[in-house]
């Protein structure tokens, strides 16, 4: 009986080992994080605190329940995107956001964010975004004549959206502008592979000003912070190396096969 009893207790022994080990070959995300702080302390500008982008990233997660089934490098990875760039992701400035698609989190650059990174340029002075209605007074021509006039209608409900423009000044004096119909707008909206998004379905014209605005600074004076924003926006991180602050980091494109076959880490 005593022979019995001990090998039954062996057992529990043996198996309660395990699971602890198991737990501690994977850790949490939320510890993930933790780790992380130092990197990110060094990824954030002087006015930014570790502690804060942690929690932040905590508060997403606890949001949106999709993120915590992202892999933990593609989370990783676009939090530390949002460190570099000194935004917090999903705050009310709407800079940048973490989205979750088909089980990673992709790095998403918000117009603002846009507009605050075009700041950075020496030669920028100022930059706006505007929508056009129905029954406001919008006059728009191209050619040797460039001419944009917009008046809101300030009398009753302005109506649905009709045009969305760009409109930007630089310190030599220069100015240029960009106009896009809706028609345009949702031809390359089409062409995204984040088409059906949340962003698209609950903010439709607010990525349409992004879209108006990302067309518009292909003409414009970029800062290299703008550049490489834009370059991995809507995009998948797959490096958490400390070292990624100071070279290049890794990046793929949403819906590639390495997406696709990427499960929790």
């Amino acid at each position: 009986m005593t022979t019995a009893r001990n090998a039954v207790a062996r057992r529990a022994e043996n198996i309660g080992a395990v699971q602890q080990g198991g737990e501690q070959q994977k850790p949490t995300m939320a510890q993930q994080i933790e780790r992380m702080k130092p990197e990110l302390a060094r990824a954030l500008p002087k006015h930014m605190d570790p502690d804060r982008m942690a929690r932040i990233a905590l508060t997403l997660i606890r949001k949106n329940p999709d993120l915590a089934d992202c892999t933990t490098e593609s989370f990783l990875g676009a939090l530390m995107t949002c460190s570099q760039l000194g935004f917090e992701p999903g705050s009310p400035t709407q800079e940048a956001y973490i989205i979750p698609r088909k089980g990673s989190a992709e790095f998403q650059l918000g117009y603002q964010g846009m507009v605050t990174l075009f700041y950075q340029h020496p030669m920028a002075s100022s930059v706006k975004v505007e929508t056009v209605r129905e029954n406001d007074y919008f006059e728009h021509e191209e050619g040797l004549e460039e001419k944009l006039v917009h008046r809101p209608c300030k009398t009753g409900p302005r109506g649905r959206a009709v045009a969305y423009y760009s409109v930007a000044r630089l310190i030599n004096g220069g100015r240029t502008f960009k106009v896009m119909y809706p028609t345009e707008v949702e031809e390359r909206r089409q062409k995204m592979p984040s088409k059906n998004s949340p962003a698209w379905r609950d903010n439709y014209d607010e990525m349409a000003k992004k879209t108006v605005l990302r067309n518009h600074f292909k003409a414009l004076p970029k800062s290299a912070t703008l550049a490489r924003a834009m370059a991995h926006d809507g995009t998948v991180r797959t490096d958490i190396d400390p070292d990624v602050i100071d070279v290049p980091p890794n990046y793929i494109e949403p819906g590639s096969p390495e997406i696709a076959a990427g499960g929790q880490s």
